[in-house]
């Protein structure tokens, strides 16, 4: 068991090691690369507690530092009311308003209920406001796993993962929030899991749903 224990955390140790080291090339790029017309970050349901979750405080306050750097003008923050009955975009901005982001740098997008949809539903609203320079801003695992999702769909956005490390040291008791969360409810409020199969939500998740409802012209 031992040597088990010792695999795992070296499995575990090399892999946050070898991810560390991607954020900070992305990052570096991004620098770059700034200032960005907006970023895209998305959702994560909500639910009531004295305390941020772990992936709320990595990705709000990741947004937080690339606005507070001047690497990102604004921040576009996505998603829907999918399992809990709050709109999480909304539950975001909140958030990022109490951090003292300016309100009119701050967009809604509160339609998508997918990671990829986060990204499609965002990047249409991004269009719609002429912002050319677009970069998905959120915890490691899901940028790639969003990255890789819609691969095919050749949008012309960058991603910036969030250099977690960064995150946990400047900023993670930094806040003090009581936020208005009655703002972002949903009354007529139904699960996803509920509305739709095991199947449909898989194809969502693959952005398959999305695809079929709107024409993506991919951008090479």
């Amino acid at each position: 068991m031992k040597t088990v224990h010792i695999l795992i955390l070296l499995s575990a140790t090399l892999f946050l090691s070898s991810c560390g080291v991607f954020t900070d090339i992305t990052y570096h790029n991004a620098r770059k690369k700034a200032p960005y017309d907006a970023i895209i970050v998305p959702g994560f349901p909500y639910e009531k507690s004295a305390d941020l979750s772990v992936v709320y405080k990595i990705r709000i306050f990741w947004a937080y530092h690339l606005y507070n750097e001047g690497i990102a003008k604004n921040i576009i923050f996505s998603g829907s009311a999918v399992h809990t009955p709050y709109v999480e975009a909304k539950i975001m901005a909140e958030y990022a308003k109490q951090m003292g982001i300016p309100e009119a740098n701050i967009f809604i997008e509160d339609s998508a209920e997918h990671s990829t949809e986060n990204l499609f539903y965002s990047y249409q609203l991004a269009q719609r406001h002429g912002f050319e320079k677009v970069a998905v801003a959120t915890d490691p695992f899901q940028s790639g796993m969003i990255s890789y999702l819609t691969s095919k769909d050749k949008l012309p956005v960058d991603y910036i993962p969030a250099k977690v490390e960064t995150v946990a040291t400047r900023y993670w008791e930094t806040f003090d929030f009581n936020i208005n969360e009655k703002v972002a409810y949903k009354e007529d409020f139904i699960p996803l899991a509920e509305r739709t199969t095991k199947e449909e939500r898989m194809r969502g998740t693959q952005g398959e749903l999305y695809r079929e409802r709107k024409e993506i012209v991919p951008v090479n």
